[in-house]
């Protein structure tokens, strides 16, 4: 079963939760199935890498995943932190509304 989350990739988002509190972050990944999100800059991790070949042996930095429940959608307008709610319309289309203004969280694609 899919799991139906209120947060998608490249929202910009915060961190509520954990060491990271207060961060601020683009969600470069969803995971759905773990119900966790990879937020770029946020949760980075140094890996040792052998050296193979002609490629010299390296320190690289990547992204942990974060729990969705540690993030909220952030607001950078208003600087504030913004509750989802998901409206459905006749047509079957489901849309994310910011629960306190009301206002649409997706933008037109096109």
């Amino acid at each position: 079963m899919k799991t139906k989350l209120k947060i998608h990739r490249d929202d910009t988002v915060m961190v509520i939760a954990g060491k990271f509190k207060g961060r601020v972050g683009k969600v470069v990944r969803v995971i759905p199935e773990d119900s966790r999100v990879v937020v770029e800059g946020v949760a980075l991790q140094k890996r040792h890498v052998k050296a193979q070949g002609d490629q010299a042996g390296r320190i690289i930095e990547k992204e942990r995943p974060l729990h969705i429940s540690n993030v909220a959608l952030w607001n950078a307008a208003e600087g504030r932190r913004v509750k989802v709610e998901i409206r459905n319309h006749e047509d079957g289309s489901r849309l994310r509304v910011d629960k306190k203004s009301g206002s649409p969280i997706d933008q037109a694609k096109g």
